[in-house]
């Protein structure tokens, strides 16, 4: 008997330029409960799994035109369609069947094949593709609860940091310096926990493809002096040094340090990476450095943003995997592993790239190289 999904039965799609053939699979497949759509070469078969993709295709290798190879490459190199699972029908040698699967077939039946060893074959591809169905789901359900739910912590967020804020200002009453103090503690542990729900909302929405750059002309520098400004008194609270190079930039020119990008979402990049250098060095500086240079390959300027600090530095074990999602690192003042994620996405959104140089007891370097022009 077929598997089920829910209430509606397997589509199969059959392509091969044999009619008979064509004509003994779908009596087969239909008798077991199956829906069955027929074509009879490789144009039509694309066409076909281009407006209605089936839950499985039986694939005949030799057709004129376009072969079953071919066919199965298209289909693996289309990204709007989902997992297809294939099976090859070849009547030849090892060889076409090394092929077959070295294009993304999942696998092959010899004609004359025997009815009972297809109808397993075709079960067996037919409970893949319903497992990987059923993750993806899983998968798209757990994104949308983490979107929605973190969307929706914002709001009560939101109001206790008012409500701090006017306790801390004596709105309602006067309180003690301790009060005051207490409540100081309290408000950046709420903004905290604002950040860290503020990236996990961002990274769901690049990674649901909801995300849409604001694109527009950036001038680098002031984005640097704007966050030199804002994180100054935290570097100065624990003595490091905090230091704008610009000096690289050919100041003649007008467009010097300027891209077109997504202003708010490249301050949050550079704002990430200067607070985490911050937090990561206890002695010496922290120093933003920005220049540009020709890219020999296309013939255009490119602008690098580096952030250097002489911090602890990050294992070479570490930094292979420092950019991945909730990636934490080793030292006890890790995050939640989110604010590299977020920033490399962001980075590879403007077709630019962001790279980790660093040694143990001698701080890291944060690399970013970003076209002019997305």
């Amino acid at each position: 008997m077929p598997v089920i999904k829910s209430d509606k039965v397997d589509h199969i799609l059959a392509v091969d330029d044999t009619r008979d053939n064509l004509i003994l699979v779908q009596t087969l497949l239909e008798s077991e409960g199956y829906e069955i759509d027929l074509v009879s070469d490789g144009a039509s078969a694309l066409q076909k799994v281009a407006q209605s993709p089936p839950d499985l295709i039986l694939l005949d290798v030799m057709m004129p035109g376009m072969n079953g190879y071919e066919v199965t490459r298209r289909i693996r190199r289309n990204p709007d369609l989902s997992y297809i699972p294939i099976l090859l029908i070849t009547a030849f040698h090892e060889s076409s069947v090394v092929e077959g699967l070295d294009a993304g077939a999942d696998d092959f039946i010899r004609k004359p094949f025997d009815t009972d060893e297809l109808l397993a074959r075709v079960r067996s591809l037919l409970r893949l593709k319903h497992s990987i169905d059923a993750q993806e789901k899983m998968t798209r359900q757990r994104e949308d609860f983490v979107s929605r739910l973190t969307h929706d912590l914002r709001t009560p967020l939101v109001a206790a940091d008012r409500m701090l804020a006017l306790f801390q200002q004596e709105t309602f009453c006067k309180i003690s310096p301790e009060m005051k103090q207490a409540i100081a503690v309290m408000i950046r542990s709420n903004q905290n926990l604002m950040q860290m729900v503020n990236t996990l909302l961002e990274v769901y929405r690049f990674e649901a493809g909801k995300k849409t750059l604001n694109l527009e002309k950036c001038d680098f520098k002031e984005i640097a002096a704007e966050v030199i400004s804002e994180l100054t008194p935290l570097a100065m609270e624990k003595n490091v040094n905090l230091k704008l190079d610009t000096h690289q930039l050919n100041q003649l020119s007008n467009d010097d340090g300027i891209i077109i990008g997504d202003r708010l979402e490249l301050r949050r990049v550079l704002n990430n990476l200067v607070g985490n250098a911050i937090k990561f060095t206890d002695i010496g500086s922290v120093e933003i450095r920005i220049f540009e240079t020709l890219n020999n390959k296309t013939d255009k300027n490119e602008i690098f943003i580096e952030v250097a600090d002489t911090g602890y530095g990050i294992a070479p074990e570490d930094q292979g995997t420092i950019f991945e999602r909730f990636r934490q690192g080793r030292n006890k003042r890790s995050g939640s592993g989110l604010g590299l994620h977020l920033s490399q996405r962001i980075v590879e959104a403007h077709g630019g790239e962001i790279e980790i140089f660093s040694e143990l007891g001698k701080g890291s370097i944060f690399k970013i190289r970003l076209p002019k022009e997305t």
